[in-house]
């Protein structure tokens, strides 16, 4: 959203292993010796080249203007995703590709349009431009159409492409997906399925206080959704009327203790939207809030991974 931190958080994710114990004795078979020592060397050899992804830097045009990303790619990839951006300027999320590289997801990640190395303006509350009416939005999803036809090109069509990204993304990620049919899935982590204004109204109310569904109750909080005065005029973007064009699988995650995105509210659209739309899903995760993708739980992602893994059946 206009005001949330970035999508991706810093983060670290290790798979190391190691043989701690020392052999003791000499009660062992030349076989188990072996093994034994065939193991430490592996374990080794995995810690210094923990990689089983190559990567490769890429440029692509989108609306006349130049992009600059990574495309990172498994040894055997079963899936293939296109990072969607949240709000902030947010260069290529390579952390987060490198998680799902590592669990034979590939992807591609770029600088977003005016930031890093990709060319073009950015626009956000940071350079005092609004990022949230139709206009950016579309633009935006224009760029993540690119960058699928990109990654296919790459990938020569061998495994389904999704998107996948947060916040802001769970209005650019059905638009893109409406604009280019190469896109099979979306994954979308705390998405707003109300409209731009109805959010921003409820993201105004909360003004960001952690402890807001503490002292709210959700009847307080929809009627201020529906009744505040709106503080910025643009063509605003209503999700649920893309999402009903669309039929392909999605899966939202959503955080109980959001305060930028009122959940309930946007499951109750979601749930509207299922009897026409039985292959959208949600996840919810009640004690979470809106960073839903790199809380101190694991679960979300390794459930949003799960999941993804699972679209090789919808190619």
């Amino acid at each position: 959203m206009n005001t949330a931190k970035s999508f991706v958080r810093n983060s670290s994710i290790t798979g190391k292993s190691s043989f701690n114990k020392p052999l003791r004795g000499l009660n062992f078979n030349i076989l188990t010796t072996f093994l034994l020592v065939l193991n430490v060397l592996f374990n080794n050899l995995s810690a210094a080249n923990p990689k089983s992804f190559t990567t490769t830097n890429v440029t692509f045009t989108s609306s006349g203007i130049s992009l600059s990303g990574t495309i990172f790619k498994p040894d055997h990839a079963t899936a293939a995703v296109v990072i969607v951006h949240g709000s902030g300027q947010e260069k290529r999320m390579t952390e987060f590709a490198t998680l799902l590289a590592d669990n034979g997801i590939a992807v591609l990640t770029y600088d977003k349009r005016g930031v890093g190395e990709s060319g073009g303006v950015y626009a956000g509350p940071e350079v005092g431009t609004n990022n949230v009416d139709a206009f950016n939005l579309n633009l935006l999803s224009s760029d993540v159409s690119s960058a699928v036809d990109i990654l296919s090109k790459d990938l020569q069509n061998k495994v389904p492409i999704g998107l996948i990204g947060g916040s802001q993304a769970g209005w650019i990620i059905p638009l893109a997906a409406q604009k280019n049919k190469k896109v099979k899935f979306m994954t979308i982590f705390s998405g707003a399925l109300i409209t731009v204004k109805e959010q921003l109204r409820f993201q105004f109310y909360t003004n960001g206080d952690s402890n807001f569904w503490d002292t709210h109750t959700e009847d307080d909080a929809r009627k201020h959704i529906m009744t505040d005065p709106d503080r910025y005029e643009f063509e605003d973007t209503d999700p649920n009327k893309t999402l009903a064009e669309l039929s392909i699988p999605g899966l939202w995650i959503f955080g109980g203790k959001d305060i930028q995105v009122p959940v309930n509210l946007s499951i109750e659209h979601l749930n509207q939207l299922k009897p026409n739309k039985t292959n959208y899903e949600y996840k919810l995760y009640p004690a979470l809030g809106h960073n839903t993708a790199f809380s101190d739980s694991k679960e979300p992602v390794e459930y949003a991974i799960a999941w993804i893994k699972n679209r090789k059946s919808s190619k």
